[in-house]
């Protein structure tokens, strides 16, 4: 049984080849100097602050976002905080935004892209936005 299971995910982990597949993980492939993300503010921010961190926490990027309510995108294009030119792969966005008073608006970050191939060496078949690795169970929306 554990076998056909494997054999089924992997059967439509290949049907998401060429499709846009969404991850809500706050991650987004750089690819070709270029990051895309979508964030949603719950309700109207004072302020809200955009992290970019690398595969190891470390901040790259930051800047102010929008502050009213609802969904924004903000596309990143590699660059650290003085301007260099950062490789491609894998960023995280973490959206902090804050009422007048201090206490914290409710977001969700979401990035999409490509599903250009798919790795089925692992337990669960891994989903290839560019240099992005996606377990099939992550994705949150597939398009196309």
């Amino acid at each position: 049984l554990i076998s056909l299971a494997q054999g089924r995910s992997a059967s439509d982990a290949v049907s998401y080849l060429g499709k846009t597949a969404t991850v809500t993980s706050g991650d987004a492939a750089l690819d070709g100097g270029k990051a895309d993300w979508s964030y949603a503010l719950a309700g109207t921010s004072a302020a809200t602050g955009l992290t970019v961190t690398d595969s190891t926490g470390r901040v790259v990027f930051a800047a102010q976002g929008e502050t009213a309510a609802g969904q924004h995108d903000f596309s990143w294009d590699g660059k650290d905080s003085s301007g260099t030119q950062l490789p491609d792969g894998v960023y995280h966005l973490t959206v902090t935004a804050k009422n007048t008073d201090g206490s914290a608006v409710a977001n969700s970050v979401a990035s999409s892209g490509p599903v250009s191939e798919i790795n089925l060496t692992g337990r669960e078949p891994l989903l290839m936005i560019g240099p992005m690795a996606v377990p099939l169970s992550q994705v949150a929306a597939v398009d196309g």
